[in-house]
């Protein structure tokens, strides 16, 4: 069962992550081109669909996925465990921030550039390869 419940994991993670990586660049298409108005609107519920309809569900599977893991190969007191759950909550805070920012740019209210949000999506770049790390090499055992 235990491969079964690692596959899925896996299989959530990936799909959280384009999420992930696909969404600010959403962003950027839609404060580049704020001027035409076509483009914003089908941009507006691209936005819309992929966070609520792949993002909110995959992380909840990842997350209940991996609590489920974590439970099963008795970890809990593993040093690189606590690191990798550090970065989680940090990458959970950041993809409810792309969320913030989805219903400000839906409003017409958000003022971040192009640019912000190139920066800010290599965000998730950088907490991948910390988490990966903590499970693949099991710093701090």
């Amino acid at each position: 069962m235990y491969d079964w419940i690692l596959w899925f994991h896996v299989i959530s993670f990936i799909s959280w992550f384009a999420v992930l990586f696909y969404l600010p660049r959403l962003y950027v298409y839609h404060v580049e081109n704020i001027e035409n108005r076509g483009f914003i609107e089908v941009v507006k519920i691209q936005e819309m669909k992929l966070y609520k309809y792949i993002g909110v569900p995959s992380m909840w599977a990842t997350l209940i996925s991996g609590s489920i893991l974590i439970y099963m190969g008795d970890w809990i007191k593993a040093p690189w465990l606590h690191a990798k759950l550090f970065f989680l909550i940090i990458l959970i805070g950041y993809f409810h921030s792309l969320g913030v920012l989805r219903i400000k740019l839906l409003e017409d209210r958000c003022t971040k550039s192009g640019k912000f949000f190139r920066m800010y999506n290599e965000v998730p770049t950088v907490l991948m390869l910390l988490i990966v790390a903590m499970v693949v090499f099991k710093p701090f055992s």
